[in-house]
């Protein structure tokens, strides 16, 4: 799933106030972070993650595995912090997904 403009500026709009719920650190990308991501996006629908200082790991590199293992999309890269979005399959969690869709 490929996102149009409009609803990529609709994300990011959404995402603006939110702050990082997830840091990629020393450790890196490991499978439990990507399980913890995938659970976190099923619930909120648009999440960010940062990458601390610290860590060898590229947001575009991070980026890929991400859309790869979890099939998210990565709505924007700002230096090291990722905005993720993945439409939750629960209805009840379709805050975001449900204005997305019109869109």
């Amino acid at each position: 799933m490929s996102l149009r403009g409009k609803q990529k500026r609709f994300l990011r709009s959404q995402a603006h106030h939110l702050q990082p719920i997830f840091q990629i650190g020393k450790g890196g990308m490991n499978e439990a972070m990507l399980v913890q991501i995938e659970e976190a996006l099923e619930k909120r629908e648009l999440i960010k993650i940062s990458l601390l200082q610290n860590t060898d790991e590229v947001a575009e590199e991070v980026a890929q595995v991400l859309e790869k293992e979890i099939d998210c999309e990565v709505v924007q890269i700002i230096g090291r912090v990722l905005v993720v979005y993945k439409a939750s399959s629960k209805e009840k969690y379709q805050r975001i997904s449900k204005d997305f869709n019109s869109i």
